[in-house]
């Protein structure tokens, strides 16, 4: 699964709203939804702090590798 979809599928897990997850690792709602919507790519260190708050590694984000 790409990238952004990971993100959604993860962060609806979480039962969290853009905002919860962009306020978690100090970015922009808007942001958030660049990155869900395959518009932007997080730099390395964003990555690491949203594989963080959602509970995975920055290689299952990345590869998709997530448990439905």
């Amino acid at each position: 699964m790409p990238f952004n979809n990971t993100l959604v599928f993860l962060r609806n897990q979480h039962g969290m709203t853009q905002e919860e997850l962009a306020r978690k690792i100090g970015v922009s709602q808007a942001v958030i939804s660049m990155y869900e919507n395959g518009v932007k790519i997080p730099t390395i260190f964003i990555g690491v702090k949203i594989a963080h708050v959602l509970g995975v590694t920055v290689e299952e984000m990345v590869e998709g590798n997530v448990i439905a």
